[in-house]
């Protein structure tokens, strides 16, 4: 890595003279492109079957999409909440100021903070460098605590925390840096601190001009922590094909439209084993680490993120492929990219398949997650329609739920009242309707629901806030004068079902 800075330093002939890129990557048949429309459609209507749930798909070969799809209700047209594969993007950040000579990855931490090192700093801080931080070996026993996890594109409250960087450097540091791998999403953080107290600007904004115009990423967001430095570790959300566009230009060696905006030598670095991580020939999760990138089976590498956000790049295949989901297993995605669609890329052009080809195609453009399942028929309904039921204070900060209907079974909305705002929910049945929601963790922002009568008294409603990986399950049981508010999440950080709430009528 020692000549890293002199090749960085002639590699980027600077991005602000580059026109803004296309905004989709170029299409093509599977077959023109050595990939079998069979093989790829045997893949997704697996994962469709035995993943709950994915919600989009890109396959590049050859730098040509050759397969897309969402589930509904998400789209190609929506961001997605990338959770840990955001940390891909910041190493990116700190590769391309390295490059400008801003920084080297030999720097040591305590240098860019002095304002918050601790009286008495231990050897092992003192001998933390950047490169550390990048390979989540940063000494570390136990992974500090920032502060509350964010939602992915917001701003935390100030709340009189103590600086985030202040609260990493006071963690014990009883390791040696750079013998010990753990994985640190506070390190990342880091970096981004880092990048924002060189450069005076967030990671959001230094990778603004540099990466996200110059590959045609629209409107990326990044949520910030109190003191306005971006998340870095997690918190941006693009598009699914900004991912596959992201992982294009590191299977290019970053290179993009013959400008050369990333460093080949950071590329090369970034993905390469820095770092061991464990030695399970099976898992995608010990096959090495390199700069907030992993190491994966068959000599490929990605970013990944929570519940199931991939950017995964083959360089022996020419390919890339974007996932977004909500999972709880993501080996199990892992498992099966390798076992139904890697055999899928061939070594040549294969004979055109127009029936496979119109098949695969119809069953991408027809993909969504499984809507509310009932009977549409309810022996209540009419008795509760337009009835207020008022909640005691919670967590959730829900006030009042009414369900309206005009007496058909398609046409329930419901009401719920939030932090004094009401937010009209209808409820597609057997389909998703999109709308925007407010509620407990989740601002406003968009959502589709699906509901139906699932008993006599109950009625159940799927919330898919599309732009993240959750869906909010929600059981309204009526039972004379009251409402028993039960509701789960499909995925979450801690307890998934939430304690039942009792509303009573007006």
């Amino acid at each position: 890595m020692k000549n890293f800075a002199l090749a960085a330093s002639i590699a980027v002939c600077g991005p602000f003279c580059i026109a803004a890129a296309p905004v989709s990557l170029p299409r093509s048949t599977p077959e023109s492109q050595g990939v079998s429309s069979s093989e790829v459609l045997g893949f997704v209507e697996k994962a469709d079957k035995t993943i709950d749930a994915m919600h989009s798909l890109i396959v590049v070969r050859h730098g040509h999409v050759v397969a897309e799809g969402w589930w509904a209700p998400y789209d190609a047209a929506s961001r997605h909440s990338l959770y840990s594969l955001s940390k891909s993007f910041t190493s990116t950040a700190i590769g391309l100021a390295v490059a400008e000579g801003k920084l080297s990855v030999d720097d040591r931490v305590l240098t860019f903070f002095p304002e918050d090192s601790p009286a008495s700093p231990s050897d092992n801080l003192k001998a933390m460098r950047i490169s550390d931080l990048l390979r989540m070996s940063t000494g570390h026993q136990n992974e500090p605590f920032l502060g509350p996890l964010l939602p992915e594109s917001k701003t935390a409250s100030p709340a009189n925390q103590p600086a985030w960087t202040k609260t990493f450097l006071a963690q014990p540091v009883p390791n040696k840096p750079g013998t010990h791998f753990l994985y640190n999403t506070p390190a990342t953080y880091m970096l981004s601190a880092i990048v924002q107290k060189t450069m005076g600007m967030t990671v959001l904004d230094y990778l603004k001009p540099r990466l996200f115009d110059p590959l045609g990423i629209e409107e990326p967001t990044w949520g910030t922590s109190p003191q306005g430095i971006s998340l870095g570790g997690y918190g941006l959300s693009v598009r699914t094909e900004d991912i596959a566009k992201f992982g294009q230009l590191y299977l290019q060696k970053g290179n993009w439209q013959g400008a050369q905006l990333v460093p080949a030598a950071w590329i090369e670095a970034a993905t390469a084993r820095q770092t061991s991580n464990g030695s399970n020939p099976k898992s995608d999760w010990e096959q090495g680490y390199g700069y907030q990138f992993w190491r994966c089976r068959n000599g490929a590498f990605r970013g990944d993120g929570a519940f199931g956000q991939y950017c995964i790049v083959l360089p022996e295949q020419d390919a890339v492929i974007a996932i977004t989901s909500s999972v709880k297993d993501m080996q199990a995605v892992l498992n099966l990219v390798w076992d139904q669609l890697l055999p899928a890329l061939k070594p040549a052009p294969l004979a055109a398949d127009p029936k496979s080809s119109e098949t695969l195609e119809r069953t991408l453009k027809g993909l969504s997650l499984r809507p509310q399942q009932g009977s549409g028929a309810s022996g209540v309904g009419a008795k509760v329609a337009g009835r207020v039921y008022r909640f005691p204070t919670n967590d959730r900060n829900l006030e009042a739920i009414t369900l309206e209907s005009d007496g058909k079974a398609d046409a329930v909305t419901l009401v719920l009242k939030v932090d004094g705002v009401d937010h009209r929910i209808p409820c597609g049945r057997g389909e998703w309707r999109k709308g925007r929601l407010a509620y407990g963790q989740f601002s406003e922002q968009p959502a589709a629901v699906s509901g139906d009568w699932t008993a006599d008294d109950t009625y159940t409603a799927k919330i898919s806030f599309f732009e993240t990986p959750f869906l909010l399950t929600i059981h309204l049981k009526f039972t004379k004068d009251q409402l028993l508010f039960d509701s789960e999440s499909n995925v979450a950080f801690g307890p998934a079902q939430k304690p039942q709430l009792v509303g009573k009528a007006d």
